[in-house]
């Protein structure tokens, strides 16, 4: 069986590898694997480092955007030969830490972890994989080879959840909705803003490519350059560009009352003097949130299938915007203009 697999922080070894088939012990359903998609995150593991291969071992099968069939799934399983399912990634840590025992290892309080593809597990990128039933989730057959973008969508749906929650707090409700960043991440934010009925806008730094025209036709508006001087009071931004600068830009230009949730990771390599003052100012005077958002559990993977199942097939279609076998996963970690997601076919 072939698998693709890396030691984290040098990109020299990345290789697709001959490997075991999936042990029994790793999960009762065994699926033949089809996409695999590809993130910053994956750059962060070849590239920087990032991550860590299971322990006693220096390679690590990488991948954690999963889209499997199942082939073996006993019977009282929930699953059948022939379902479509995304693995999620994540694990509980083994103490376990409170929101872990309670399903929520998004909320992991200890670091202990493990997740497939990134930490201490392998990951889905293997022409088969095995996986535990209760951390699978069945997809909407009419999703086909769309279904490979669930994973990505789940981070937002918690993403969502969680401004929601916020909200919660006031009688009012956000009527305009601005998202930073129009890659991936971005469009999924505003996949499930404009579900939400939320007059949404997406701000990113280019509209070269298919971008500005994936956000139009989701019923959104799409702007570039500075966020100053864009013509919108957004209710809720949803940050998913990492850049610091931007960041502290927004609560400026929120409304009052406003949240502003982060979901990018910077870079660390950006430098900006920021009047800390005013901005504690400008967050307390107005009642302004800013929280940070990552991972997710087995109820937003939920939430992300039903918004993905909602959403215009078309579309979600014209997301995945290329295609590479997997020896030429390498090529795939850096995207060109016309690039928005690409993906490993694990059958080629």
């Amino acid at each position: 069986m072939k698998a693709i697999t890396v030691v984290p922080g040098e990109p020299g070894q990345v290789a697709v590898s001959d490997v075991s088939e999936p042990d029994p012990v790793q999960g009762a359903l065994l699926v033949e694997g089809r996409l695999l998609g590809i993130c910053g995150t994956d750059v962060d593991i070849v590239e920087g480092g990032y991550g860590s291969p299971p322990p006693g071992r220096d390679r690590l099968v990488i991948g954690h955007e999963s889209l499997g069939e199942v082939r073996e799934a006993p019977a009282g399983s929930g699953f059948a030969p022939g379902d479509l399912i995304v693995g999620i990634v994540r694990r509980p840590d083994p103490v376990p830490c409170p929101p872990c025992a309670h399903g929520e290892w998004d909320f992991c309080r200890n670091g202990r972890y493990t997740e497939r593809g990134i930490k201490e597990r392998d990951g889905f990128g293997s022409q088969r994989w095995r996986i535990e039933p209760e951390y699978a989730v069945r997809l909407d057959p009419q999703l086909g080879d769309c279904g490979v973008l669930l994973e990505p969508a789940s981070v937002l749906a918690k993403a969502w959840e969680q401004t929601e929650r916020i909200f919660s707090r006031a009688s009012w409700r956000p009527q305009v909705a601005l998202v930073t960043g129009a890659g991936p991440i971005g469009l999924f934010a505003a996949l499930l803003a404009v579900q939400r009925g939320l007059q949404t806008h997406v701000l990113d730094i280019s509209d070269r490519g298919p971008k500005a025209q994936l956000v139009t036709d989701l019923g959104a508006t799409f702007h570039t350059g500075d966020v100053r001087d864009v013509d919108v009071v957004p209710d809720v931004v949803i940050e998913c560009t990492g850049a610091g600068p931007l960041v502290f830009a927004l609560t400026k230009t929120v409304a009052p009352d406003a949240v502003i949730c982060l979901t990018g990771i910077s870079s660390g390599r950006r430098r900006a003097e920021v009047g800390l003052d005013e901005v504690n100012k400008e967050l307390v005077l107005e009642n302004t949130v800013v929280f940070g958002s990552v991972n997710a559990n087995r109820r937003h993977y939920q939430q992300a299938a039903d918004a993905l199942a909602k959403a215009d097939r078309s579309w979600l279609e014209r997301v995945i915007t290329r295609r590479v076998p997997m020896s030429r996963f390498s090529d795939g970690l850096h995207k060109g203009g016309d690039d928005v997601k690409v993906v490993v076919d694990l059958r080629s």
